[in-house]
């Protein structure tokens, strides 16, 4: 892991339908995220936040004729941080990007995959976000970034930075899954993505699942970005995030997670999304968020 971090915000809520999670970057900020990795040892550049156009996120982009909801405004913010992120990965920096909704990793990954062959990816998250226009309940477009990371769905988000896919699904691991829309569902058994489900978690205790995720990653890429969304903890431990659902991981459990993949020394890029203060307490997840970020970047007790 790179011991220059560079920070980068994308405080966007275009990607679904719930309005504060812009805010989620200045919260996480707020938290003490900077004090808290700079006392590590290691060096933040905080390139402050990508601006993103005013829409009301109820807006449907029917002139595009489609079903997305912000289509192009959304891509044009992640065409922005593909551009940011790609920029710091040449120059050596590990990418840090605060969400914003879950849509922002469909840059992050643009901006990332293409300077490694076999690119890895943890997604922590209580959803799958694989949904295509057709699949979507809602056109919800941080319903979607794993899907079109994959090359499945819109054009304007496909082929950001003029490349896809972005990722293989081989090379996926999803952590946390409680929520999965039946063409999700069809999607991990067509593709093949391996899924740790809060079953699995449960039965075979987050230390076998870690080690047995980690194991499969290194094997096989040349890199690993960390796509950690806040509901994929349970709502007594994270209540600020848009789409809660019971029975998710623990504090501890998230925790255990983040040290065992500082552990192994295969990340070279995270993201941490969906923090929403309209609907925290006392910005409890940001409060988790940063927490987590410790732990990630090699903070212990002794």
């Amino acid at each position: 892991m790179s011991k220059k971090i560079s920070m980068i915000g994308l405080p966007m809520d275009l990607g679904q339908s719930r309005r504060g999670v812009d805010m989620g970057p200045s919260a996480i900020r707020y938290a003490g995220v900077i004090k808290r990795i700079a006392a590590l040892g290691y060096e933040i550049d905080d390139l402050g936040d990508i601006v993103v156009n005013n829409v009301d996120p109820d807006y449907n982009n029917t002139q595009t004729n489609q079903g997305l909801k912000n289509l192009k405004e959304v891509a044009k913010a992640n065409e922005k941080l593909a551009e940011m992120v790609d920029q710091e990965v040449k120059k050596g920096a590990f990418p840090l990007i605060l969400g914003g909704d879950h849509s922002i990793a469909i840059g992050s990954l643009s901006g990332i995959a293409h300077h490694y062959e076999n690119l890895g990816v943890i997604w922590y998250d209580a959803h799958g976000d694989l949904n295509t226009e057709e699949t979507s309940p809602s056109g919800n477009i941080h319903g979607m970034p794993l899907a079109v990371s994959l090359g499945l769905g819109d054009p304007k988000l496909v082929n950001i930075l003029n490349y896809a896919p972005k990722v293989k699904p081989e090379n996926i691991v999803i952590i946390g899954a409680r929520s999965l829309d039946e063409g999700e569902k069809e999607l991990i058994k067509e593709k093949g993505i391996k899924v740790y489900t809060m079953h699995e978690i449960d039965r075979k205790g987050m230390s076998h699942v870690m080690e047995d995720a980690i194991t499969y990653l290194e094997s096989k890429t040349d890199g690993v970005h960390l796509s950690l969304d806040l509901d994929g903890l349970d709502p007594s431990e994270a209540p600020g995030v848009g789409t809660p659902v019971m029975g998710g991981l623990t504090y501890r459990e998230s925790h255990l997670a983040m040290e065992m993949i500082a552990e192994a020394n295969i990340l070279t890029s995270a993201e941490f999304v969906e923090v929403n203060p309209i609907l925290d307490d006392k910005n409890t997840t940001a409060t988790v968020a940063v927490g987590l970020m410790g732990s990630l970047f090699g903070e212990k007790l002794k």
